[in-house]
């Protein structure tokens, strides 16, 4: 009863509904074909619910040793004295600020693990300032999906588009919505995924 009641008030399903509900009496539409769209309306539901489910579900923050067994897999090495003494690390940690690197805070760790894992489970889906396509844009460098494009078949096209809608958004001449240090790290992602595009040949 209760996912009924969540599937009636969704509002891309009530759009569906109807559509399929308002055919023409005359139409020629096939069981078959009503079967394809009710599974596509199924599909759509099920989609929305899981979005909703974890939109309100908190995940659960990654403990301090799981954060170290990430890095310390991602670098090849066993512990954090291997990790420090690593030329691989040493070079990715090169530009970062390595006095405010403190090995004995959670807070270094989350920050290796957004840099080189991915997104922190209590960190998805996120809300407020500086957040798009539920990422905070100025914690993650992930411009791909904060473009909401996939990087491995999107052309250049695409992220100009893309970008363009955002820019609209944020660029500091609208006064309703213009961010301009949001807008200045959509511009450096934006440009920085064209060379990339560019170098690919796509």
């Amino acid at each position: 009863m209760k996912i009924m009641a969540t599937i009636i008030n969704l509002p891309q399903v009530e759009g569906e509904i109807n559509r399929i509900s308002h055919l023409p009496k005359g139409s020629s539409i096939t069981p078959e074909k009503l079967r394809e769209e009710l599974e596509k309306l199924v599909n759509l539901t099920i989609k929305e619910v899981n979005r909703q489910k974890n939109l309100s579900t908190p995940q659960k923050s990654l403990t301090l040793p799981q954060l170290k067994e990430a890095i310390y897999k991602h670098f090849k090495v066993k512990n954090t004295d291997e990790l420090r003494k690593s030329d691989r690390f040493d070079m990715a940690i090169d530009g970062m600020d390595k006095l405010k690197l403190n090995f004995s805070k959670k807070e270094t760790w989350k920050i290796f693990y957004r840099k080189w894992i991915g997104i922190l489970p209590e960190e998805q889906n996120q809300e407020g300032y500086g957040c798009i396509n539920g990422i905070d844009i100025f914690k993650y460098n992930r411009p791909w999906q904060i473009f909401g494009l996939d990087g491995k078949t999107a052309t250049k096209e695409d992220l100009k588009k893309a970008y363009r809608q955002l820019s609209k958004i944020y660029h500091p001449d609208n006064q309703e919505t213009g961010d301009r240090k949001i807008f200045e790290r959509l511009e450096k992602m934006s440009n920085s995924l064209i060379m990339g595009i560019s170098q690919n040949g796509r």
